[in-house]
C-alpha cells in the first residue's frame, strides 16, 4: 500500500497536466511557463494603473473644499458653468501660503450659495498653458470666469471682498462695465487729443505679446485716473489698422507711448504697470514748473542740490515770455526740473530783472573756471530752439557727478573723460572729494569739446571691470567714453593733472587703442550663422558690402536657446546669398561697437542695411519663427536675390 498511494498520486498529476495541454491546444494556444503568466498578470495590472492615472488628471480633485484644476481638466470643468471663482498660486508662495484659509472659507461660503459657485485653484507652476493662457506674472492671482469670460480681481484679499464680487457677478443680469480705455481711429483722434489738456495714448499691435501683457495694467490705471478732478484719459490705437495715424507719430515698435497735450506729442518714458502709470500721469498733469515764492528756497538749492538749477524770472503769469518757458518746460519735462517766480526780491538775489532765465549749478560745483550763473533772455519772440541749447550747454559743470541715476540724462555726449574713485559729498569725505575733482578741472578747463565727470568706482564696477581697471592696484582710475561706444582706459599710475593731460591729449591726436571685450575670434567661420565677436563687430556688421541680421543673445537665456534652431535654419536659408549675412554674438561676452545697437534685452534682433548701418532696423514681432523672422529680412533687404532657387 505504501508503494502504491505514491505512483497514484503521480498518476492523477499526469492526467491533470494532459487536460491542461489538451484544452490549451484547443483554444488555439501556444504552451506557456509560470513565468509568462505572471508577466501577462503584471502587464495586465500595469495597464489598469496607467488607466487610472490618466484618469487622475482629467479628474476633478478635492482639498478642503476648493478644487484642484488643471490643464488637463480645466476646460471641461469650466464649460457649462455661470461662474467660477478661480486662484493661481505657486507652492512655495509665502503670501499664497498664507491666503489659504481665508480661500478655503470663501470656497465653503461660495458652496452654500443658491446656487453654489464653485471655487478652484491652479497650480501655476505646474499648470503652465492656463498660467501663459490667464496672463499670470504674480501669485496669488485671483481671476473670476462669468461663461467663459475671464474677470480680473483687484480688490482686497479678504474673504467679503471676494464672496462679495463673486456674488455681483454672479448675477444673471450681471454685464461687465465698459472699458475705460478709449479707443481711437483716424475719424475721432484729433478731435479727442486736440481737445484734451492732457491724455495719453497707446499705440499697440494686436499680436504683440507686451502690448497683452500691458492691455490688464492700462485699463485698470485707467479706471482709477478717470476717478481724478478733472479726469486723466487714455486711449489706445490699434497701429496696425491705423496705419496712418503710426506714420504720422513715428511708431516704429509696440507698445508705444506718448502724451498728449491740446494735441501736441511728448515721449512717455514712465512705467507700465498700475500704479506706476497712475503715479507718472498724475505727476506729468501738473504745471511743468513750480513756483518759488522765497529767496529761502533757492538757498536750499544752491546749497543742497545736486543738479542743474533752472529758474526762469517773470513779472507776472501775464509776462510775455512766461508762456513761451512754460511751452519749453513742458518739452523738456523729462530731463530737468523747471522753476519760475514772480517774487522781486528773488530777483534781487540772483542780481537779474524780469524776463530773464537762470541757469546754475549747486555750489559743490563752482570753480574758478566757469560762471556761477548763466542769463538769457525771454521775450515772447525768443526762439525756442534758443532757450534749449541753452540749457543743455550749462545743464551739467565743467566736472560734474555721473550717477547712475543722471547718467542717460547728463552724461549721454560722447566723448566723456570719466575718473573713477570714492566719490562722497558727505560732510566728513567732501574734502577729499573736491581735492582730486579740482585736479580734474585744471584738466577740464582746457578741452570744452569733451565733457568731464568723477564717477564713484562702487558704482560704476561693472565699466571698470570692463575697462581691465578693476585690479589696477591704483585708487583713481580714468577711462574715455568715445562716439561708437568705444572706450579707451588710462595706463594705472599715480594720478595727477599732468598725467590724465597727457592722457587726453593722445585721444585727441589718436594714439590710444581702444578697449574691446571680446570672446576669440573663431578660426572657421562658415557655418550658416556668422559668429560676430567684439573684435569683429566693425568688420562683419559694420560693413556697408553687405546686408547684415544680428541677433544678440545670452548663453543663459531661455528664448535664446528655443530661437536657435529656428535661426540656424534661417542661416540655411539665405546661405548662399553672397551679399547678406545671418549672424549672431553674445552680448554678455563681447561689446557692441556701436552705439545704435542698444541691447535691452534677449535675444535683441537687428537688420543693418548696407545703406545705413548707423539706423538699423530693430524686429519687434513677437513672433520669432521662419515665416516672420524671413519676411522681416526680406523686407529691408537692399541687395537680396530674387531669384527662385531650383528645386
Amino acid at each position: 500500500m505504501r508503494l502504491r498511494k505514491p505512483c497514484l498520486l503521480v498518476l492523477l498529476l499526469g492526467l491533470a497536466q494532459l487536460l491542461v495541454l489538451a484544452s490549451t491546444h484547443e483554444a488555439g494556444e501556444d504552451s506557456f511557463t509560470k513565468d509568462d503568466t505572471i508577466d501577462e498578470e503584471e502587464e495586465e495590472e500595469e495597464e489598469d494603473y496607467d488607466e487610472d492615472e490618466d484618469e487622475d488628471d482629467s479628474q476633478v480633485k478635492e482639498e478642503n473644499g476648493v478644487l484642484v484644476l488643471n490643464d488637463d481638466n480645466f476646460d471641461t470643468f469650466v464649460a457649462d458653468r455661470d461662474t467660477v471663482l478661480l486662484e493661481f498660486y505657486a507652492p512655495w508662495c509665502g503670501h499664497c501660503k498664507q491666503f489659504a484659509p481665508v480661500y478655503e472659507k470663501i470656497a465653503k461660503t461660495l458652496q452654500e450659495n443658491d446656487p453654489p459657485i464653485p471655487v478652484a485653484k491652479i497650480d501655476a507652476t505646474a499648470a503652465s498653458a492656463l498660467a501663459s493662457r490667464y496672463d499670470v506674472g504674480g501669485y496669488p492671482t485671483i481671476k473670476i470666469l462669468k461663461k467663459g469670460q475671464v474677470v480680473d480681481y483687484d480688490g482686497s484679499r479678504t474673504e467679503n471682498d471676494i464672496v462679495a464680487k463673486v456674488k455681483e457677478i454672479s448675477q444673471p443680469n450681471w454685464t461687465p462695465p465698459p472699458e475705460m480705455t478709449l479707443v481711437l481711429t483716424k475719424d475721432n483722434f484729433d478731435e479727442v487729443v486736440n481737445d484734451a489738456d492732457i491724455i495719453l495714448v497707446e499705440f499697440y499691435a494686436p499680436w504683440c505679446g507686451h502690448c497683452k501683457k500691458l492691455a490688464p495694467e492700462y485699463e485698470k490705471a485707467a479706471k482709477e485716473l478717470s476717478k481724478r478732478s478733472p479726469p486723466i484719459p487714455l486711449a489706445k490705437v490699434d497701429a496696425i489698422a491705423e496705419t496712418d495715424l503710426a506714420k504720422r507719430f513715428d511708431v516704429t515698435g509696440y507698445p508705444t507711448l506718448k502724451i498728449f497735450r491740446k494735441g501736441k506729442a511728448f515721449d512717455y518714458s514712465g512705467p507700465r504697470e498700475k500704479y506706476g502709470i497712475v503715479d507718472y500721469m498724475i505727476e506729468q498733469s501738473e504745471p511743468p514748473s513750480k513756483e518759488i515764492l522765497g529767496v529761502k528756497q533757492v538757498q536750499e538749492f544752491l546749497k543742497d542740490g545736486s543738479d542743474v538749477i533752472i529758474i526762469g524770472i517773470f513779472k507776472d503769469a501775464d509776462d510775455q515770455g512766461y508762456q513761451l518757458y512754460q511751452d519749453i518746460a513742458n518739452n523738456m519735462r523729462e530731463d530737468y526740473k523747471f522753476h519760475h517766480t514772480f517774487n522781486n526780491e528773488v530777483a534781487k538775489f540772483l542780481k537779474v530783472s524780469f524776463g530773464k532765465l537762470v541757469v546754475m549749478q549747486p555750489e559743490k560745483f563752482h570753480s574758478k573756471y566757469e560762471r556761477k550763473i548763466n542769463v538769457l533772455d525771454i521775450q515772447e519772440s525768443t526762439d525756442g530752439a534758443a532757450i534749449k541749447d541753452h540749457l543743455v550747454k550749462h545743464a551739467v559743470p565743467l566736472v560734474g557727478h555721473r550717477t547712475i541715476s543722471n547718467d542717460a540724462k547728463r552724461y549721454a555726449k560722447r566723448p566723456l573723460v570719466v575718473v573713477y574713485y570714492t566719490v562722497d559729498f558727505s560732510f566728513d569725505y567732501r574734502v577729499a572729494t573736491q581735492y582730486w575733482r579740482n585736479k580734474v578741472l585744471e584738466v577740464a578747463k582746457d578741452f570744452p569739446e569733451y565733457t568731464f565727470a568723477i564717477a564713484d568706482e562702487d558704482d560704476y564696477s561693472s565699466e571698470v571691470k570692463d575697462l581691465g581697471l578693476s585690479d589696477s592696484g591704483e585708487d583713481i582710475n580714468v577711462a574715455i567714453l568715445a562716439e561708437g561706444g568705444k572706450k579707451y582706459a588710462m595706463e594705472p599710475e599715480e594720478f595727477d593733472s599732468d598725467m590724465l593731460r597727457d592722457f587726453v591729449l593722445s585721444f585727441k591726436k589718436g594714439k590710444l587703442k581702444a578697449i574691446v571685450k571680446s570672446q576669440p575670434v573663431p578660426k572657421n567661420n562658415k557655418g550658416p550663422i556668422t559668429i560676430v565677436v567684439g573684435k569683429t563687430f566693425d568688420s562683419i556688421v559694420m560693413d556697408p558690402k553687405s546686408d547684415v541680421l544680428i541677433e544678440f543673445y545670452a548663453p543663459w537665456c531661455g528664448h535664446c536657446k528655443q530661437l536657435e534652431p529656428v535661426y540656424t535654419e534661417l542661416g540655411k536659408k539665405y546661405k548662399h546669398q553672397k551679399n547678406l549675412v545671418i549672424a549672431k554674438m553674445d552680448a554678455t561676452a563681447n561689446d557692441v561697437t556701436n552705439d545704435h545697437y542698444k541691447v535691452d534685452g534677449f535675444p535683441t534682433i537687428y537688420f543693418a542695411p548696407s545703406t545705413d548701418k548707423n539706423n538699423p532696423i530693430k524686429f519687434e514681432n513677437e513672433q520669432r519663427d521662419l515665416e516672420h523672422l524671413s519676411a522681416f529680412v526680406e523686407e529691408h533687404s537692399t541687395k537680396l536675390s530674387r531669384t527662385k532657387e531650383e528645386l
